[in-house]
């Protein structure tokens, strides 16, 4: 179906560790593994890609689209938890790539007997791409979106366009795979960092002349931190878009008073309901708009709810509470709403704090807390109290390594800015610790 649309596009497609590659390599290179695949993958097949971003995979991905199976993509990490993951998904086959970037082909052995479960969009002759939850505590939730839907919702402009990206959100992640068929759509070419620390990405979006960088508040916070940040190796920057987490208010006006020429877009989806396109209110605002036909929303006691043609059915290994029987999913995210209709994430609902019955959103605090100078970023949580049933506590990460001034002054600005009850009662210092997500 990608191939179709993009097989008139001409010049750059994308550029990573390998070399540039034009849009006549990618699709030689989608037609190569199509080849070699026809014998090896049957309907209905779980097909795992053990790869993270690069030419090869992404050609792999596109070719197996076209296939009537449940697609797995999923980024090198831990052993553990690559053997959890597949032996949750007990795939058909493993593909990944050696030094030399040639295709892997391993078959296992098939030990579950539940068919059922992963092939309701397969059944319907479309394709389906399989996703795990990015949770941190607790056995990862499946979810298993029609690929073949997602790539049909995403209209080809009526010519190539030409600003490039650089794709730092995950392969094995809605948001990076949104990012990713968006610009395989337009015709628009890409950058694909070998890694994902800010030096590097500042270093290739100058080299590249990068445009649009999608990105997440952690690693816009990280960018500002980064010691090599310079201004002028972004003056090709014009769009930064950023979601799948909270951005905080200190955040968004240090990115504006650093990149005041930037403008910056808050996206908004989640991988039960596929992305949403939005609209923000401003560059200096946490306020925006869903402005997407292909998907509905509302606002049930503050808690936001979506209905989506591309929305999963539920999981496959968790129980689905928050599916409603009418097709509306409760996203937990809480929000508010101004008088021009614009709405703005303030908390989750399940991390809502309640302090002898009354209730603290650590979004209000974490803000306060990142407003310290030395502050690089902050986690407020709970911990249990015998008096009043939860006390606040909040986890701060610093480069700082004497934190005795830092700890007495971010009591003192919580003490003037909060509430008594909202006071952090323990502070507990990190330091910023950087993995590969």
């Amino acid at each position: 179906m990608i191939v179709e649309l993009i097989k008139n596009y001409q010049g750059e497609c994308m550029t990573d560790l390998n070399g540039s590659f034009t849009f006549s390599d990618f699709l030689h290179q989608v037609n190569e593994f199509k080849t070699l695949l026809t014998h090896e993958i049957n309907n209905h097949h779980r097909v795992l890609i053990y790869s993270d971003y690069n030419f090869y995979s992404i050609s792999l991905l596109v070719s197996l689209s076209d296939f009537n199976i449940n697609i797995i993509p999923l980024v090198k990490t831990t052993q553990s938890e690559y053997k959890e993951k597949v032996e949750t998904i007990n795939p058909h086959l493993i593909l990944s790539f050696d030094d030399n970037n040639k295709l892997i082909i391993k078959k296992l052995q098939l030990l579950l007997n539940k068919e059922e479960a992963f092939n309701g969009v397969s059944n319907k002759g479309d394709t389906a791409i399989i996703l795990f939850s990015s949770g941190t505590t607790g056995k990862p939730k499946v979810m298993i979106q029609n690929f073949t839907k997602i790539i049909s919702s995403i209209k080809p402009p009526r010519r190539q366009k030409s600003l490039r990206f650089i794709i730092l959100l995950m392969f094995d992640h809605i948001g990076g795979l949104n990012t990713l068929l968006n610009c395989l759509i337009n015709g628009s070419p890409f950058v694909i960092p070998e890694a994902r620390s800010p030096s590097l990405v500042i270093s290739l979006i100058n080299k590249y002349q990068v445009n649009i960088l999608p990105t997440t508040p952690t690693f816009l916070n990280l960018l500002m931190i980064e010691e090599s940040f310079d201004i002028s190796k972004l003056k090709s920057l014009k769009l930064i878009t950023y979601g799948t987490e909270r951005m905080s208010e200190v955040l968004l006006n240090k990115l504006n008073l650093n990149l005041p020429k930037v403008k910056l877009l808050q996206t908004f989806g989640t991988s039960e309901t596929g992305i949403l396109k939005t609209q923000s209110k401003s560059s200096k605002s946490l306020f925006f708009k869903i402005i997407d036909n292909e998907k509905e929303y509302k606002i049930v006691g503050g808690e936001l709810y979506l209905r989506s043609k591309t929305q999963v059915n539920g999981y496959v290994n968790h129980k689905n509470d928050s599916f409603l029987a009418d097709g509306w999913y409760a996203t937990g995210d809480l929000v508010e709403t101004d008088k021009d209709g614009y709405i703005k994430i303030i908390g989750r609902k399940n991390k809502i704090i309640n302090v002898g019955g009354l209730k603290v959103l650590p979004k209000e605090i974490e803000d306060i807390i990142n407003s310290v100078n030395g502050v690089d970023d902050s986690t407020v949580f709970s911990e249990p109290n015998n008096l009043v049933g939860n006390i606040v506590c909040a986890k701060i990460f610093t480069q700082i390594e004497n934190t005795k001034k830092l700890k007495s002054e971010i009591k003192s600005v919580c003490r003037k800015a909060l509430d008594k009850y909202k006071v952090p009662v323990k502070l507990f210092f990190e330091k910023l610790e950087i993995t590969s997500r």
